[in-house]
């Protein structure tokens, strides 16, 4: 199964449609399946008393509430259709992640294939509801959560008739950046396992070796933020990589789904070529007469593997040569 690839544009345009534009052409050349934004109004995100975690403190905005930041990072509504417009023509999927009510109820005009419920609201009964009604493919994040608050939003989306295969968890860890000791990707397996469902991983770490790591330990999805530059002024840069990481990180999964190959234990076609080279026959160790016994003093185990396997050693020892042998000759019965 391919891995689904997320590219998490989320705000890092900086509530400019051009920026936004500009990020859907790089997770298109970069090979990213789906190009993903977060769509919100902000009074319905965080009251006016909300403060800002430390990773979203900039000196450029110093005493700036959490509303007043997000209304300053956010796109209008209006603009994702346009957004998903664009991604149709270049041939991405466009995914978007609501916050609220309202921005749900607009999401649901956009006929995505996938609702993706983010870690800040898998505790919001009713938003996770509604997310429910939109029926279609869930990514829920678990950042931040417990095993017991992942089951209770789970239990919420399937009394409202979601299908556990409509769902994919992603193991997440809620920092930005996240630090590498912080990532516990064996979660991975503890999600599976606990749950039965297939898992994915959101990615906050600096750099893409772990998101590398995580296909190879069976995520079916990884979602990594990325920016035009980390240096632009926002919330998120800092902890995103640039087009060209992603693109790398990209080309690795393919490379690592390619290397994961079968569960089966096989012998590949360019093995069978290399086997007579590499293994060992039965030979002659000196010359010997016919009518010689073969025993330990004159015979030994060369390449190449044409001849009689070592495996028989002890079927040769002992056997009567039918014919004469010179040294490293393969011998044969």
């Amino acid at each position: 199964m391919k891995t689904i690839i997320i590219a998490e544009a989320g705000v890092n345009h900086n509530a400019n449609l051009d920026i936004a534009i500009q990020l859907v052409d790089e997770a298109c050349k970069a090979n990213a399946d789906i190009i993903k934004f977060q769509t919100a109004v902000p009074s319905e995100v965080v009251t006016k008393y909300g403060i800002k975690a430390d990773y979203q403190n900039d000196s450029k905005y110093k005493g700036e509430s959490q509303l007043e930041m997000t209304k300053r990072i956010h796109l209008p509504l209006d603009k994702f259709y346009t957004l998903q417009q664009y991604c149709k023509n270049k041939n991405i999927e466009f995914l978007t992640t609501s916050f609220g009510p309202i921005s749900t109820k607009y999401i649901a005009t956009l006929n995505m294939n996938f609702s993706k419920i983010p870690s800040g609201e898998i505790t919001n009964l009713p938003y996770l509801e509604a997310i429910a009604k939109l029926n279609n493919q869930i990514i829920m994040s678990t950042g931040m959560a417990s095993m017991s608050e992942i089951q209770e939003a789970l239990d919420v989306l399937f009394n409202k008739g979601v299908n556990p295969k409509q769902i994919t968890l992603l193991h997440c860890t809620s920092e930005y950046p996240a630090p590498i000791e912080s990532l516990n990707l064996n979660a991975i397996k503890t999600l599976q396992k606990a749950f039965g469902l297939n898992v994915g991983y959101s990615d906050h770490s600096l750099g893409i070796e772990v998101a590398i790591a995580a296909v190879a330990m069976g995520a079916k999805i990884i979602e990594k933020h990325f920016t035009l530059d980390r240096n632009l002024e926002g919330p998120d840069h800092k902890a995103s990589i640039e087009p060209k990481a992603l693109k790398l990180m990209i080309q690795n999964i393919r490379n690592i789904e390619l290397a994961l190959g079968s569960h089966e234990k096989k012998i590949s076609f360019g093995e069978t070529l290399n086997k007579e080279i590499v293994r060992k026959s039965i030979v002659a160790s000196k010359t010997i007469q016919k009518g010689q016994l073969f025993n330990e003093g004159n015979i030994t185990c060369k390449r190449p593997g044409t001849g009689i396997t070592p495996m028989k050693w002890k079927e040769v020892i002992g056997k009567v040569a039918k014919k004469s042998f010179y040294e490293d000759e393969l011998i044969s019965l």
